[in-house]
């Protein structure tokens, strides 16, 4: 597999807005999708996707709001080989600083049993939709290949060079049923890399099939993708897709070790994604990475010892670097480094037999599921401490 240069920038696409929001259950209003565009873009999103103008008056109309609202990220529309799905994206989203992503066929499993057309048919409409695209002064052309990842390397080459050909752009691998380990992604990423022009976009769009969505987007990277097609807290179809989040957190640690680095900004993510997770209605999820609840939470008492005298025996990421804090919570497994933590805040004398004391009466009793945060705690002491002694 190809190494990726160091040093370079890699750009991200954001398809919260698209694949995210057509997800069973994820709906957003029109007017909900722009205010999250803007906040995508605030974040450094480089791309944003904001529908399918063709499939709804909804998205016909976030397309159009979205082209006043934003002012430095590319607004992407989405589009099948179809003029009159093309006719709709510009009549919403006009043509400056507007990404028309057309969607190809690129399997045969696809071409036989959805569409019923052969690789010849396939390959015509694609180019013909460039071509369309292109007359009518759209100059950012993106053809996603749907499938890319079950699809016939002789199949994905005629499309790919031919669609570049026509116009487009960027061409994105799609492991649409994600399907593919990240070393068989990255050789399909470096194929496509290798037999189009420097100047065109290669772009990863992983879903999380396998778990595997990620991994997958970096190894794109290493093998040359320009571009990671994301989204906020990985909704989409299915198990979803690239999470941003977790891409940024690993750009932003590991960039070095990658040989890229993005413009995102991780303070802002977490509020964002709360956001977001009012806007589709989204259920608590206890363990995702950066947006979940206890992504920085803790109440073992192995870790809160460990976390009480340094925060990096237990935090390789940073809390507040994702718009996060750090939470000391207190359940059955909390052992007596957080009482003497909480008795060191109230001044008090520490005495063994009394932490033991307060240790056997809000620690040992509890049952599995009781939780609490050390402030609840350190009140619930404070009373029991100046409870006057029985006789």
């Amino acid at each position: 597999m190809s190494q990726a240069s160091t040093d370079r920038d890699v750009t991200i696409f954001d398809t919260t807005l698209r694949d995210g929001e057509q997800a069973p259950g994820n709906g957003m209003s029109a007017r909900d999708k722009v205010a999250m565009a803007v906040r995508l873009e605030a974040l450094g999103v480089d791309v944003i996707e904001i529908g399918f103008p063709a499939s709804s008056a909804n998205d016909y109309q976030a397309a159009m709001l979205a082209r006043q609202a934003l002012t430095t990220a590319t607004l992407a529309t989405f589009s099948r080989c179809v003029e009159s799905d093309i006719v709709k994206a510009v009549e919403a989203a006009g043509t400056d600083a507007h990404q028309i992503q057309l969607l190809a066929t690129s399997s045969d499993l696809h071409l036989e049993h959805k569409r019923g057309i052969s690789r010849a048919d396939c390959v015509r409409e694609v180019v013909s939709a460039v071509r369309f695209a292109r007359s009518l002064g759209v100059g950012n052309v993106s053809v996603g290949l749907e499938d890319a990842t079950r699809g016939a390397p002789d199949l994905i080459r005629a499309l790919v060079e031919k669609c570049v050909e026509a116009g487009a752009t960027t061409v994105v691998a799609g492991d649409t049923s994600g399907c593919l380990l990240p070393a068989e992604y990255g050789d399909l990423i470096a194929a496509i890399r290798a037999y189009v022009p420097e100047e065109t976009t290669v772009a990863t769009h992983c879903h999380d099939d396998m778990g595997l969505a990620l991994a997958n987007a970096l190894m794109g990277i290493q093998a040359g993708a320009d571009q990671v097609q994301t989204t906020l807290g990985g909704v989409g179809e299915r198990s979803g897709n690239t999470a941003l989040e977790e891409l940024a957190a690993v750009l932003a640690y590991k960039g070095t070790e990658c040989g890229v680095r993005s413009k995102i900004k991780t303070e802002g993510i977490y509020d964002a994604y709360l956001e977001l997770k009012s806007f589709m209605r989204l259920e608590n999820v206890r363990n995702k990475a950066i947006v979940g609840v206890n992504a920085f939470a803790t109440a073992a008492g192995i870790h809160q010892d460990g976390v009480l005298r340094k925060p990096e025996t237990y935090e390789y990421l940073e809390p507040n670097r994702f718009g996060r804090e750090r939470q000391l919570l207190v359940g059955r497994h909390s052992g007596r480094a957080i009482l003497r933590y909480l008795l060191e805040k109230q001044d008090t004398i520490l005495d063994e037999l009394m932490v033991t004391e307060i240790y056997n009466e809000f620690i040992a009793s509890r049952m599995d599921n009781d939780i609490e945060t050390v402030e609840m705690l350190g009140n619930r002491i404070r009373s029991f401490m100046a409870m006057p002694a029985s006789e």
